[in-house]
């Protein structure tokens, strides 16, 4: 009798082996360790804050500038860490990818995960700021969090998932990737508010789901509000990508090894 196995289930458990084994790697001969996970973002927002507040004054509603730009330099460093991550996730595995069939969507989303621990690390001296400053968070928009998060991982499965399957085909897909995501970076209030966006384009300007996303967690985390009408277009948006992205790669994904 054979027993056939769960195809979720098989996803799951390569999945989960797959990013113990990303996060085992990354940190296995490092001195700071986890400690790289905070680095990076508070190294970036305190450049930011000397600029921001010394040179070019921003204003921020009466929020410390640190604390503005690391509510949305954590979320933003989950996609620009992340998204390369997961592009290059089946070229470098391509042994792997070329000899033994197996979910080929789990590499692509382990790579993810072990993003997200790494944000998991960063949200937490985010909360840690927050409770510094004295900003108070109402118990209600504490339960959009893990909407906001769920709608940016929506986002990044499809965008990685995508682009992993691309760039089998395209090795130009991880450079053009990291230059879409500098421009992208400017395009999304991480530097400044929405406010400064003129009002008559805030639509356009709130296609781009990174904009919706940044400004909700600004919102319940340090305005004490809660998420506006721009988090619809947003989580729209984004399941939009993660369907598209979805769908390509699984209707490539016979085409995987004989290319690799």
């Amino acid at each position: 009798m054979i027993v056939q196995t769960n195809p979720l289930l098989k996803l799951r458990d390569l999945t989960w082996a797959w990013t113990l084994r990303t996060l085992r790697g990354r940190y296995q001969q490092s001195a700071l360790g986890w400690l790289w996970a905070i680095v990076q973002p508070v190294a970036t927002v305190a450049i930011f804050a000397v600029v921001f507040t010394r040179i070019v004054p921003v204003d921020t509603g009466g929020v410390p500038y640190i604390l503005f730009s690391y509510a949305a330099v954590v979320p933003w460093t989950l996609l620009a860490a992340s998204l390369p991550d997961m592009a290059m996730s089946l070229v470098q595995n391509m042994n792997l990818v070329g000899k033994i069939y197996f979910p080929r969507e789990a590499l692509p989303i382990a790579a993810l995960l072990a993003r997200i621990a790494d944000f998991g690390i960063s949200f937490v001296l985010l909360f840690l700021l927050v409770m510094f400053y004295g900003i108070p968070i109402s118990p209600l928009g504490l339960l959009f969090l893990p909407i906001i998060f769920l709608i940016q991982i929506t986002l990044l499965l499809g965008l990685g998932i995508g682009a992993a399957a691309l760039n089998v085909f395209y090795r130009d897909v991880d450079p053009l990737l990291k230059l879409i995501i500098q421009i992208w970076f400017y395009a999304s209030p991480i530097l400044y508010p929405v406010t400064l966006v003129p009002e008559k384009w805030q639509w356009l300007y709130f296609l781009n789901p990174m904009a919706g996303i940044i400004a909700a967690y600004r919102d319940v985390l340090i305005y004490n509000r809660l998420p506006g009408d721009y988090l619809l277009p947003a989580a729209a948006v984004s399941l939009f990508i993660f369907l598209l992205g979805y769908w390509f790669f699984k209707r490539v994904e016979f085409q995987f090894a004989d290319i690799i």
